[in-house]
């Protein structure tokens, strides 16, 4: 997949934010505020999304596609956004579009989500262990 400002590399500077804006048909802001970089996300579904395809998702970007794909396995969002070498903001768009139709499931990284948050006893016992160095 070719990364959104490859043009600009090739002196064509014509339209060098059209891309993104254009992915996200517009949005500029993620409509899901619980959405951050460790945010897992996970495709749930059919492997053959060229198959089983319901209305709305006819219309579907390239990119929602390689989310799909990449999704198959478990990845947090920053993942998400690395392997399609475009913002986290729009790919945070594309992850609610694909939330809202139902073809991934979002959720806390699980340190997180079977501590109920910060482990202080581990945080205390990092931070007396680093002082005695």
């Amino acid at each position: 997949m070719s990364h959104w400002t490859d043009h600009l590399e090739s002196g064509d500077d014509e339209g060098s934010l059209v891309r993104p804006y254009t992915i996200t048909r517009g949005r500029t802001a993620p409509q899901r505020d619980d959405l951050t970089l460790i945010t897992v996300v996970t495709t749930v579904g059919p492997e053959d999304d060229g198959a089983d395809l319901a209305a709305g998702e006819k219309r579907l970007e390239p990119e929602h596609r390689t989310i799909l794909e990449q999704c198959r396995t478990p990845a947090a969002v920053a993942e998400v956004a690395a392997g399609l070498d475009l913002p986290v903001s729009v790919t945070k768009i594309l992850i609610g579009d694909l939330v809202s139709l139902g073809r991934v499931t979002i959720r806390p990284p699980l340190a997180a989500e079977q501590s109920g948050g910060l482990n202080v006893e581990l945080l205390q016992a990092v931070r007396d262990g680093l002082q005695r160095l």
